[in-house]
């Protein structure tokens, strides 16, 4: 009988897995929302039939994980956050209750009421779990120690996270670094505690559980040897290169035939994902078609009738990966711009008409990027596009630029609800537009979509920097 062989291959690549704190603190929406579902119900209902049931898995599917960032938000911060996610959720619960004729299995009170208290009582919890969870963990024997080699700028930047936020559940012991003091003065965020050369017996006798590496990766023979040096103990050891310094971008970790590959920058529409996003587009511009059809007609009506000129204003525009698309709007100004040069329009513009300042000013003149939504060249939510002569311009001058066009640009965008609507006059506005379009690649989810799609409702109505 022959012994098994197995045949030398590549290490396989395990996905990442959460920390018993990282569930804890995911777990404390959905526990929060459910709960106060449950009780209502009960008080006002005096039963939990199907349909709660149904609602209790909408309500967990939607809040969990728990928003994570709200770690170390102020007061202020952590009430606004949970009101606009919590009201954009009860929103579109009520739109599915109404479309499937649900809602008359619920008392209204009881919903009202797990509707005000929901917020009341995730605010209460985000407060007191700070506080309580790292004792929690510590008395469980969750707590971890963990080290930093290499004191560098990635090294205390790390140290700093490390120590800021307690409910990752890791207590911060130090550096360990060759140059004695931490490289760029002192980090403020942990104490130096020896040279690499010591760092092996510090972590035997200490028990410590994890070493985070943050040398360069132009140290490849000192990492080496600190690693030969760990092979004997049981600490978790995690890699951070001097990669993570550069502007990443959805960054995921791939195995191609076995070999491990770093994305750096990667459209945040990936896989299902991108089927999710691309569904939700579809739907919503095909209802939205059917209920402005009238005022879309109205409007072209208008257009033809009140100047010269044809109903439908075609640009171009850089879409996904930067390819060229042909972007619609209706027809608002004298002149048709799309060549080497675009001015773009300021207040009191003369080449707007009377009708177009009316358009523009509510946005009536994007109505017909809908179509353009369902062509697959736009989104509902993404960010806005520029004229091509813009792109050609400002791809000089700001850093990253381009990378906002890793996804198909949006009839709307966070810039657009962060008070960055219309005319972008100088450098820091187009700055401070991308910025957004960018913080919007790095956390986009569904939620988000919603969120922005309702704000721009309300921007709309207040017609802030429409000209």
């Amino acid at each position: 009988m022959t012994l098994l062989q197995f045949p030398h291959t590549q290490p396989r690549l395990l996905p990442s897995q959460p920390s018993p704190a990282a569930l804890l603190r995911a777990a404390v929406d959905p526990a929060v929302a459910v709960g106060s579902l449950v009780a209502c119900a009960f008080w006002f209902d005096g039963r939990f039939g199907g349909a709660h049931l149904i609602l209790v898995l909408l309500v967990f599917s939607m809040t969990f994980p728990g928003n994570l960032a709200r770690d170390t938000a102020s007061a202020a911060a952590l009430a606004r956050g949970i009101a606009v996610e919590w009201l954009a959720m009860v929103a579109l619960l009520l739109l599915l209750g109404w479309a499937s004729g649900t809602l008359a299995n619920f008392d209204a009170r009881g919903i009202l009421a797990w509707v005000i208290a929901t917020p009341l009582a995730l605010f209460a919890a985000h407060r007191l779990v700070p506080m309580l969870l790292p004792r929690l963990l510590a008395a469980q024997g969750l707590q971890r120690t963990a080290v930093i080699a290499g004191a560098n700028g990635l090294g205390r930047d790390l140290g700093a996270h490390l120590r800021e936020r307690p409910l990752t559940g890791i207590h911060f012991a130090g550096y360990f670094d060759d140059r004695g003091t931490p490289r760029g003065g002192d980090p403020g965020t942990g104490r130096n505690l020896g040279n690499l050369g010591q760092l092996a017996e510090y972590v035997r006798a200490q028990h410590i559980d994890m070493i985070y590496i943050t040398l360069p990766m132009t140290a490849q023979p000192r990492i080496l040897a600190l690693l030969e040096a760990l092979h004997d103990t049981t600490a978790s050891i995690y890699f951070a290169p001097d990669i993570f310094l550069c502007d990443l971008m959805q960054a995921r970790v791939q195995t191609i035939g076995g070999l491990p590959v770093l994305a750096v920058r990667e459209s945040p529409f990936y896989g299902m994902d991108g089927l999710l996003k691309r569904t939700i587009d579809i739907v919503l511009a095909s209802a939205i078609l059917v209920l402005i059809a009238p005022l879309m007609l109205g409007i072209a009506l208008a257009v033809k009738l009140g100047s010269r000129g044809p109903v439908l204003f075609r640009q171009r525009r850089y879409g996904l990966d930067g390819r060229e698309i042909v972007v619609y709007k209706f027809r608002s100004m004298s002149t048709l711009d799309d060549g080497g040069v675009v001015t773009q329009a300021t207040r009191g513009d003369p080449r707007v008409t009377p009708l177009g300042a009316v358009l523009r000013k509510y946005s009536l003149d994007e109505l017909p990027q809908f179509i353009n939504v369902l062509q697959g060249r736009m989104s509902v939510v993404g960010p806005r596009p520029h004229a091509v002569a813009h792109n050609e311009m400002y791809r000089k001058l700001i850093r990253s630029y381009m990378v906002r066009h890793k996804v198909r640009p949006g009839i709307t965008g966070l810039a657009q609800v962060n008070g960055l609507r219309g005319e972008t006059d100088t450098l820091d506005k187009m700055r401070a537009r991308v910025e957004y379009d960018l913080a919007y690649l790095r956390n986009w989810s569904p939620l988000l979509d919603l969120k922005i799609v309702l704000m721009t409702v309300v921007v709309v109505l207040g017609r802030q920097n429409a000209y």
